[in-house]
């Protein structure tokens, strides 16, 4: 069985913020196969199950971005996932808009949601990081929790829709160390 999980905050009033592409990309992945995420508060967490060349379980962590780790630890934990099956989708301050990478194990490169996953599960998972570039004025903290600007909607439609229908291929032929130009 394969973890995926879609760092973001939760609320309304973070849908559309920088920090949450990796809700984006779990949702259009539902909306594409008809699922619906269910509430499992014991596991702090929106849940659903996808089946394609085996389970995997598409997971929102509940706790905010910086106590990530928290519910990933548990769900990993109940279902008994091995680490390499541990996908993780975030956003990445580091790499420009319209630029993916997927990378196996490493640092958190000071994002706090995939920093409280490794201190909570470890290292060694896999991680598919979805540039929001940087703002030179606005201090990062801020520029992630902003709203994409109308000018960047329309390439963050693409970016959601081109990671989604990566995630579901990758599901039958595994994950590669790879950057990814959109």
């Amino acid at each position: 069985m394969k973890l995926i999980v879609g760092l973001g905050n939760p609320g309304k009033n973070y849908e559309k913020t920088r920090h949450n592409f990796g809700f984006m990309i779990l949702e259009k992945i539902v909306q594409k196969k008809g699922l619906i995420f269910a509430s499992q508060t014991d596991f702090e967490a929106r849940i659903t199950e996808l089946n394609i060349d085996g389970k995997a379980k598409l997971v929102l962590p509940q706790t905010f971005m910086n106590d990530s780790g928290r519910s990933v630890q548990k769900i990993k934990n109940y279902f008994k996932i091995n680490l390499e099956n541990v996908w993780v989708i975030s956003d990445d301050v580091d790499l420009e808009l319209g630029k993916i990478r997927i990378s196996f194990s490493g640092s958190s490169a000071g994002h706090k949601g995939v920093q409280s996953i490794i201190d909570n599960i470890g290292q060694e998972f896999w991680r598919i990081r979805v540039g929001v570039g940087k703002h030179e004025k606005v201090p990062t903290e801020k520029w992630v929790l902003e709203n994409f600007s109308k000018n960047e909607s329309e390439i963050v439609d693409k970016i959601v829709d081109k990671v989604a229908d990566l995630v579901l291929e990758s599901l039958s032929n595994n994950l590669k160390e790879e950057t990814i130009n959109i």
